[in-house]
């Protein structure tokens, strides 16, 4: 590698961000570039996973839901290609079960749409956990239940839909018009 590359890597590190959605990409990439970042996006996994390979990103932005696809296999091939690649997962479909699985297959944070640019940043440079975090008195509800039971088992099935609808007995299209809707907050 030559010193004038390296020093521009160090200036301008590379960030991978993929999202589906165009519009909200675009805003983030020039919130983005003008903290120093270098960015390439890619609106779904095919074409997240072929820039990655071919730009080596130090650094990623992954949206959970990709189209129909799962980020979190995204995250799981980035983690492979680089193990020290660091990895915010970022989601308008909060569960405990996807911020879970997102940690242990390489995410360093986990965040909930709409997120500000500033929070993202401070998340890809997060190295430690947060004791201060508010830790609720009150368990969640049915619904959220329903909606973290229907998370768990899609994962379990690595993000297919039909394969998820037959282990929880119902039609395919019933679970995705459940997962399509946003799950409720407590």
């Amino acid at each position: 590698m030559t010193p004038e590359l390296e020093t521009d890597q160090l200036e301008h590190p590379r960030l991978l961000l993929v999202d589906d959605d165009p519009t909200f990409c675009a805003v983030l990439a020039q919130a983005l570039e003008k903290r120093g970042f270098e960015v390439h996006v890619a609106n779904d996994v095919e074409a997240g996973l072929a820039l990655a390979e071919r730009i080596t990103p130090e650094y990623a932005v992954i949206d959970l839901r990709i189209g129909h696809e799962s980020g979190l296999l995204l995250v799981k091939r980035l983690s492979e290609l680089d193990v020290n690649t660091r990895i915010v997962m970022l989601t308008g479909f909060a569960s405990i079960i996807t911020a879970v699985e997102a940690i242990k297959l390489g995410a360093v944070h986990y965040l909930t749409k709409p997120a500000d640019t500033d929070e993202i940043v401070n998340a890809l440079h997060k190295d430690e956990g947060d004791t201060n975090v508010e830790i609720k008195e009150k368990p969640l509800s049915v619904k959220r239940l329903e909606w973290e039971h229907l998370q768990k088992v899609l994962v379990a099935h690595d993000g297919n839909i039909s394969a998820a609808a037959r282990a929880l007995g119902m039609h395919r299209r019933t679970l995705q018009r459940k997962l399509e809707k946003r799950p409720v907050k407590e």
